[in-house]
């Protein structure tokens, strides 16, 4: 649920940055858990106010942080919470953390050829940068999510839906390797999370990175970026691949797991979008958001 902000609360924020005069406060598209609003200050500065009220603790908030500090220490383009007069990035209200970013000019990253170009180009820079302790090695919105929706239905009661994810798993977890090259991965790489215009200037929302197969980053963009109007388009995923290999090369074996990765991918956003919408948070508007993710599934791809 979104957060309500006055001038008032934001100006609150602004000082602790040791800045002040804040003209505007206006809601940003995109993020379905955290609450993401443009601060315009009356001398021009234009920031980015992010109120963390998903995270579950503070040091939640504190990892991801150490995630965009982390690519930004290695080159990756990214957004990275400003520190405050007191030495620290987040500042505590009514118990959820808040930060301010440096507001990155731009929109969303386009499904053009040359934005899906630099987009596979900086994450085969992303998937090259050395691991860190801030990146888990599971997906939270993969196995261990789904796991998750296994126990809430024994206890509500088993769906057609659940019944399938199950199914599909069990088959999945056997398609794909285990032993595919593995780096830091952004794992929700959908247009609201890429700043840019004909080239990526900033990836943001770093909440699902983890540590996996690199490939499972190349086809989750995919599933973002590539899809129109319920259909796979060729010129995307050549763009993304094209772009991609600029930098890091696809071994044989990746290859040939890119089709199992997608569907594991494309089942992820539908249990993530299931669980939030249906099983945990309903919300009649917004119920029907995994079937398409669903209706993706029986669309063959020749990757």
């Amino acid at each position: 649920m979104a957060v309500e902000v006055t001038l008032e609360d934001a100006e609150w924020m602004v000082t602790r940055a040791g800045l002040s005069g804040v003209a505007s406060v206006q809601r940003l598209p995109g993020g379905w858990d955290n609450s993401n609003l443009s601060l315009d200050l009356v001398g021009g500065t234009r920031l980015v106010l992010k109120i963390w009220q998903a995270q579950k603790s503070l040091d939640d908030v504190r990892t991801v942080i150490q995630r965009h500090i982390w690519l930004d220490d290695h080159g990756v383009p990214t957004a990275t919470p400003i520190e405050l007069v007191d030495g620290s990035r987040i500042a505590i209200k009514d118990g959820v953390a808040w930060t301010l970013l440096p507001h990155v000019t731009g929109g969303h990253l386009g499904s053009d050829r040359a934005s899906l170009e630099s987009l596979g180009a900086t994450m085969a820079r992303l998937h090259e940068i050395p691991e860190a302790d801030c990146f888990p090695h599971d997906f939270r919105m993969g196995w261990p999510l789904f796991e998750r929706m296994y126990e809430l239905a024994d206890e509500t009661g088993w769906t057609d839906f659940l019944v399938a994810l199950r199914e599909e798993e069990g088959w999945l977890r056997g398609q794909i390797p285990v032993d595919l090259p593995r780096g830091i991965l952004h794992g929700d790489l959908f247009p609201d999370n890429v700043i840019g215009d004909g080239e990526v200037v900033a990836i943001l929302d770093l909440e699902e990175a983890w540590i996996g197969p690199c490939a499972f980053d190349l086809v989750m963009a995919f599933v973002g970026f590539g899809w129109d109007a319920g259909r796979p388009v060729q010129e995307r995923w050549d763009a993304l691949i094209s772009g991609y290999e600029s930098v890091r090369s696809l071994t044989n074996s990746e290859r040939s797991a890119l089709a199992a990765l997608h569907r594991y991918a494309t089942l992820s956003i539908a249990a993530w979008r299931y669980w939030k919408h249906v099983m945990t948070e309903p919300d009649t508007d917004l119920s029907g958001r995994y079937l398409e993710m669903v209706h993706r599934l029986g669309v063959e791809f020749g990757f």
